[in-house]
């Protein structure tokens, strides 16, 4: 039987996070800034373009997930979705910032494109997340698959988060530079699907339903009743309000920091250096947030991750009157609590996950992970939004040249708001909505024997 103790199938999956990481940081860090300063698009409407997309791979997911379940129950895989979705995800993104038009119809070009990716994605990301369900039975092995997916997603992050805003530079800014930016973000995309695709093959076949071992029967519910998995599983709806609150706060840093380099440090160049201020600390802290769960559990320690977050995020807010070094040590910081974050997030939807199977007997990860997905994505997609409109509310001026236009004082305090106040207060917010995740109870012994397990205490 595969586990998550194999270096090739860790290494496979952690590949996934490749599409994950650029899919994420990509348009979080670029869409915002060329709408708004190459396309000349309001910051509100900006915000809206971003948003809608996002909205629709929410409604989308659970039908991905659903999908991928039954793909799962006939085949004993799910790669057909990862190696579909992310190859046309790696299409969509091109076109996205191909830059066919400027203007009014540039702006609709690029929603149409992002659409069409966040669709693709939505059906990669369903089955991408169900994976440690399938293909690891015991919580430990489980973890280790998530905490190389956590190392992929930095890995990803600190090169596209870092050598995109190059891309744009090196290919003359404006609307050809982002085109290159597109198509460097897309061959990392078709790299990561072929990487997961290929290096979770054995395990997938392994965990093919056989005649001694029947998997857990097919969840059949209808598909306009595919949200009542939120209603009979309490832990995993508090879970997803949680994430999807707390990945808002991601979304407000990618998207706040050209504008921060820019306006508060006065130096654009700085936009690759914050980047990989907040990504680096995910490839070197990741082993000790795990031993940090395994001694205090991951809900407690999923708190003091994001305490750290929060409280980063609130010393931000001192720039300006400080070096200019402040600002990337207090991101470290921050990346050091965000890696927390997102291991015992990504962890606890694998236990909750193998729990519900195992208390239910159906087979609802591809449902659950679709949610979790969906819910990310408004997540990251909602954090751009409310930036720009905090951007709008302090009057931040839009240009159509492909530099940023000359900012008031009262815009430059507003860009300073959207980094650090508003992700440390959602970023709380989030906390409070996970009061409703509760332990699962000991599964049935009818379940254990399908090789799933009970979720553990935390």
């Amino acid at each position: 039987m595969a586990t998550g103790n194999s270096t090739r199938l860790r290494f496979g999956y952690a590949c996934g996070s490749l599409v994950t990481g650029t899919f994420t940081t990509l348009p979080g860090l670029l869409l915002l800034p060329y709408l708004t300063d190459t396309l000349g698009v309001s910051a509100a409407l900006a915000g809206a373009v971003i948003l809608i997309p996002k909205a629709w791979a929410v409604l989308l997911a659970p039908f991905a997930g659903r999908t991928s379940d039954r793909t799962y129950r006939r085949r004993g895989s799910r790669r057909t979705y990862v190696l579909g979705g992310g190859l046309s995800a790696t299409a969509a993104f091109a076109t996205m910032l191909s830059g066919v038009a400027d203007g009014t119809a540039g702006m609709v070009w690029t929603g149409l494109g992002f659409l069409l990716t966040a669709t693709a994605f939505a059906f990669f990301q369903a089955a991408y997340a169900a994976l440690p369900a399938d293909i690891a039975h015991t919580p430990h092995d489980r973890i280790r698959l998530v905490s190389g997916r956590v190392a992929g997603i930095a890995v990803a992050a600190l090169a596209v988060g870092s050598a995109g805003p190059a891309v744009v530079e090196a290919g003359g800014g404006g609307i050809d530079g982002h085109r290159w930016a597109g198509l460097f973000g897309a061959v990392v995309i078709a790299a990561g699907t072929l990487g997961v695709h290929l290096g979770t093959a054995r395990p997938s076949r392994t965990t093919a339903p056989g005649p001694g071992h029947p998997p857990p029967a097919i969840d059949r519910t209808p598909a306009p009743r595919r949200f009542e998995a939120l209603r009979d599983n309490p832990s995993f709806a508090a879970l997803l309000r949680t994430t999807t609150v707390q990945v808002v706060a991601t979304g407000c840093l990618l998207a706040a920091g050209p504008y921060f380099a820019e306006h508060i440090l006065h130096d654009p160049g700085m936009t690759a250096v914050l980047v990989a201020a907040f990504v680096v600390p995910n490839l070197l802290v990741t082993p000790l947030w795990t031993r940090v769960g395994a001694r205090h559990g991951q809900r407690t320690s999923l708190v003091a991750a994001s305490a750290l977050f929060g409280g980063g995020c609130l010393l931000l807010a001192a720039t300006p009157a400080l070096p200019p070094f402040w600002a990337p040590a207090v991101l470290l910081l921050v990346g050091t609590g965000h890696a927390g974050q997102l291991l015992f997030l990504y962890a606890m939807l694998a236990e909750t996950t193998a729990a519900d199977t195992a208390r239910t007997g159906r087979s609802r990860a591809g449902i659950l992970s679709g949610l979790f997905s969906g819910g990310e994505a408004l997540g990251v997609a909602a954090g751009p939004f409310l930036f720009a409109l905090v951007l709008q509310l302090f009057g931040y001026t839009s240009s159509d040249t492909g530099e940023s236009a000359h900012q008031t004082a009262t815009a430059e305090w507003g860009v300073l708001a959207g980094m650090t106040l508003l992700p440390a207060l959602v970023t709380v917010a989030g906390l409070f909505l996970l009061r409703g995740y509760r332990t699962a109870a000991p599964a049935p012994r009818a379940h254990r024997e399908l090789g799933e397990v009970a979720q553990p205490r935390l």
